[in-house]
């Protein structure tokens, strides 16, 4: 990690600060990017999982961002289409609620204003007669159906570390910034290795602070900079009850406090949903869901299922601290959603560049951003991921079902369930995680489900897993699959087998 000097150095290592990475090493300057947990542990894994332009943020006039992020979807279905694919979503008419001329326009506004060219428009249901009204009360007559995306968040953020590593970049997880010294010349960073306690220094030209909830903390403690940082912390929370409803869409629920709830199909068989907005105070490390978001996710599902859904039908719950910029707004649903770039560049030091809010669906054009407003100041390059494909990624949008078949056909051992998982997480990297296997004993010892001592290693030594939840709930999400006893036999594995799982991923070129 010491004695090497690089053009950038980012601290964070969530969508925001691989993205930058990405571009900035795609661009040809070299990158240090360090990470106090894992790649995408904290607010990057835990969003609602979707790619959209934000229906409800019409309303609150952010025309701007909703292009933005309408635009970005198409974008990013061509570039990963193996962990995104489109999603139609059924927003049925509340009687009590926004009436249903207000939800028309919204809609054709949203299916006008991003150049929409590959997903379908929207149409109007009679609930009565089509499937997605079977498991609605009888209330709810009447819905419009739209299209935005769903996303693997978690695996997006490694998808990014892993093209930057690709491109020469030096990606640190667990690596902790703990102090950034600016001179005329560049950056000193003090970065610590939170698994073993090792020391280096770090000099760079330009430093980003894409640190997400601790931006504020990582500007007082590590940059020591005099002006209090603008950011609003938000909780957001969601909660995995075992499947609700048989078809694959999902829902939009409106609600008399102006906030939307989505029910969403999770893993086969689950339905996720969420989100809350509450304002979050103290420390952004591990939120927990309340009692009191528990109470209000399954009011909304009651107020339109017919079907009661008690606190028992919960499997999981996660939630996640969004570091929205303040802008002042009342309550926490009324923040922008939109990211803000503060640059700091004295004359003769260094420039500082800080990341606040976005979202997932605007990442990429966050990046792009981000090196233009160092190129004030530092040789970047031209844009270029627009089209090209994260790892992976490398075939037709609608070209899925193909390479599944394709695939079947090179490894017919593997269970079409299996096979069809593997492909939605790894894409034509399946074939690199496969390694040549010609039986199923080739993929080694079996964890569980259908995780196998191939993929565990592959995630190791490509995707710098290093402990079971980092396998089981970013890179995967087979922990609503594992048993507690199969989990604790993962870690033991990774815990005796660290160097045989450390072939690439510490950082440059694999």
């Amino acid at each position: 990690m010491s004695g090497r000097s690089y053009d950038l150095a980012i601290i964070g290592g969530g969508v925001n600060g691989c993205g930058i990475a990405r571009d900035a090493a795609g661009r040809g300057l070299s990158v240090f990017l360090c990470e106090q947990g894992d790649l995408g542990g904290a607010t990057s894994s835990s969003s609602t999982k979707l790619i959209h332009g934000g229906l409800r943020y019409l309303e609150y006039y952010e025309f701007r961002l909703v292009r933005e992020a309408l635009a970005e979807r198409e974008v990013l279905l061509r570039a990963a289409p193996h962990i995104i694919r489109p999603l139609r979503f059924v927003l049925p008419h509340h009687s009590g609620l926004r009436p249903r001329w207000l939800l028309r326009l919204g809609l054709f506004f949203y299916d006008h204003l991003g150049g929409r060219r590959i997903l379908p428009p929207t149409r109007s249901l009679n609930l009565a007669r089509d499937p997605a009204g079977e498991p609605l009360k009888s209330d709810y007559r009447f819905a419009f159906e739209y299209s935005d995306c769903w996303v693997d968040d978690a695996r997006l953020v490694m998808l990014n570390a892993v093209d930057a590593r690709s491109h020469g970049a030096s990606i640190h997880p667990r690596s902790k910034c703990l102090a950034a010294e600016r001179s005329a010349g560049g950056w000193t960073l003090t970065v610590q290795d939170v698994l073993t306690g090792d020391i280096a220094a770090v000099t760079a030209g330009g430093l980003v602070n894409a640190a997400g909830p601790w931006v504020a903390d990582v500007l007082r403690r590590v940059v020591r900079a005099n002006a209090p940082a603008q950011v609003r912390l938000v909780k957001g929370s969601h909660i995995v009850l075992h499947r609700l409803f048989d078809h694959d869409r999902a829902y939009i629920f409106q609600n008399a406090d102006g906030r939307i709830v989505f029910a969403i199909p999770y893993e086969g068989d689950f339905t996720l949903v969420g989100t809350t907005d509450v304002d979050h105070r103290g420390e952004p490390d591990e939120p927990a869901i309340g009692e009191d978001e528990i109470t209000y996710l399954l009011a909304v599902i009651r107020e339109y299922f017919h079907v009661p859904v008690e606190r028992t039908a919960i499997v999981w719950s996660y939630s996640g601290v969004r570091p929205l910029y303040d802008d002042g707004a009342s309550s926490a649903q009324e923040a922008t959603r939109d990211y803000v770039l503060e640059l700091d560049a004295p004359p003769g030091k260094a420039p500082l560049l800080s990341v606040f809010g976005g979202k997932i669906t605007t990442y990429r054009r966050l990046a792009e951003q981000a090196l233009s407003e160092l190129g004030k100041h530092l040789p970047v390059g031209r844009p270029w991921t627009a089209k090209a494909p994260l790892p992976g990624g490398d075939f037709p949008f609608d070209g899925f079902a193909d390479l599944v078949r394709s695939l079947g056909n090179a490894y017919p051992f593997l269970a079409e369930a299996h096979l069809r998982r593997l492909v939605r997480a790894y894409g034509t990297r399946t074939v690199q995680l496969m390694n040549g296997a010609k039986t199923y004993a080739d993929l080694g010892h079996r964890f569980g489900a259908d995780l196998t001592e191939a993929e565990v290693i592959y995630l190791a030594a490509d995707e710098w897993a290093e402990t079971a939840d980092d396998i089981l709930w970013r890179r995967s999400k087979l922990g609503l699959r594992l048993t507690a006893a199969e989990c604790a036999a993962l870690q033991d594995f990774l815990d005796t087998n660290k160097g045989r799982t450390r072939r690439r991923a510490a950082g440059g070129k694999p």
